[in-house]
């Protein structure tokens, strides 16, 4: 690792009654809960001291709140494509009501009726990397949990789909980065989801 070249910080949204019910959450607009704020306020601590030469928000509330608490939201930009995956007729639903109508469904292989595919989603995400490399310094993300999913596995060289290999618990750090050069892309920390004093 070459602490010389830039990184990418992905911080996921604090929790929502609906990450918390285990609900898929797209487009729905939900606030954090007392919980998720705490947690959120959390990254404040666990960002000190790192200079941001770009900060990136989803404009989805509960990034947007997450950002404002971590003490970002006065330099972030609204970055559309880090919505998170719209999930169309299975917005709102839990994976086990979604089996109850389509045994066997994947979300990173069969993506969502009336809502995007994976490749829609792989689409969106390496519309956003081509933005966080051309920013030359460390960058700051605040989004939601499958499309950052989607966005470390391409960043890797992987096949999106990889991306169910990853789980982010909701108010975690992640940091992507590079190991001797910038054609050696890797990640640096994973869901690390520890207060700032621990």
């Amino acid at each position: 690792m070459n602490p010389l070249l830039p990184r990418v910080y992905l911080a996921r949204h604090g929790e929502t009654a609906w990450s918390a019910s285990g609900q898929h959450t797209g487009m729905t607009d939900l606030l954090l809960t007392e919980r998720g704020q705490r947690s959120a306020a959390q990254l404040v601590g666990r960002l000190a001291g790192v200079r941001f030469d770009l900060v990136l928000t989803s404009p989805l509330l509960r990034a947007r709140r997450t950002c404002e608490l971590a003490g970002f939201g006065d330099r972030a930009e609204l970055e559309p494509r880090l919505a998170e995956w719209n999930y169309g007729q299975y917005e709102g639903l839990t994976t086990p009501e979604i089996h109850r109508q389509c045994p066997g469904w994947e979300l990173f292989r069969d993506g969502c009726p009336g809502g995007e595919s994976i490749v829609q989603v792989a689409g969106r995400a390496e519309g956003v990397i081509q933005r966080l490399r051309a920013a030359g310094g460390n960058v700051l993300v605040f989004s939601s949990g499958h499309i950052l999913r989607v966005l470390t596995a391409r960043w890797l060289g992987l096949d999106a789909a990889c991306g169910r290999l990853l789980f982010l618990s909701t108010a975690s750090l992640s940091i992507l980065g590079y190991d001797h050069n910038l054609s050696e892309p890797n990640v640096h920390l994973w869901n690390d989801a520890r207060p700032a004093n621990a």
